[in-house]
């Protein structure tokens, strides 16, 4: 690679603001005074950056740069970090899937909690549904008993519904629960 002392700067820039300018000419005519303006514009900063002197930051920033790229191209850290990233990212695809595909066999199973769910459980065979599960499906209310008053606790609070857990009614509990 040159150093900045190395290049003749001069004669570069004054070559790229000239043939920018002819260039600029031929803009104006073909397409308009604003294009070819335009054109000028830009033919001018080469001269510009020699005459304010902004050639050796420009020249200092571009070796940064390219240095920079060099070490990031060919530095295998770099890739591992890349490819440990690639599978980080496969990871959290992966996973969103998994839990959509959770959250729809829930929300099946709470949709119908008396019929067989329609999604295949895990390690069973396609086309073979699902049966009726305490993990998937939530409990049954318990029915009001007769005689009972509602809103018997003071009318601005609903009490909680309680889960049927007394065995009185047996055949009930099985009926509700798709068990024949």
């Amino acid at each position: 690679m040159l150093s900045f002392s190395q290049i003749a700067w001069l004669p570069l820039c004054a070559g790229v603001t000239g043939v920018g300018l002819v260039l600029s000419f031929l803009l104006l005519r073909r397409k308009g005074a604003a294009a070819g303006l335009r054109g000028a514009a830009w033919s001018l900063l080469p001269m510009a950056a020699y005459l304010t002197g902004a050639l050796p930051a420009l020249w200092q920033a571009g070796t940064a740069v390219a240095g920079f790229l060099t070490g990031l191209v060919f530095n295998p850290m770099v890739w591992a970090g890349v490819a440990v990233t690639g599978v980080s990212a496969l990871l959290f695809l992966v996973s969103g899937v998994l839990r959509r595909r959770t959250l729809s066999r829930a929300a099946a199973a709470t949709a119908a909690p008396g019929a067989p769910a329609a999604v295949a459980g895990p390690g069973s065979a396609p086309g073979v549904t699902a049966g009726p599960s305490a993990k998937t499906q939530p409990l049954p209310q318990r029915r009001p008993q007769a005689g009972a008053k509602p809103g018997a606790q003071g009318g601005a609070k609903k009490a909680a519904p309680a889960t049927d857990d007394d065995f009185s009614d047996i055949e009930a509990i099985l009926k509700r629960r798709g068990i024949g």
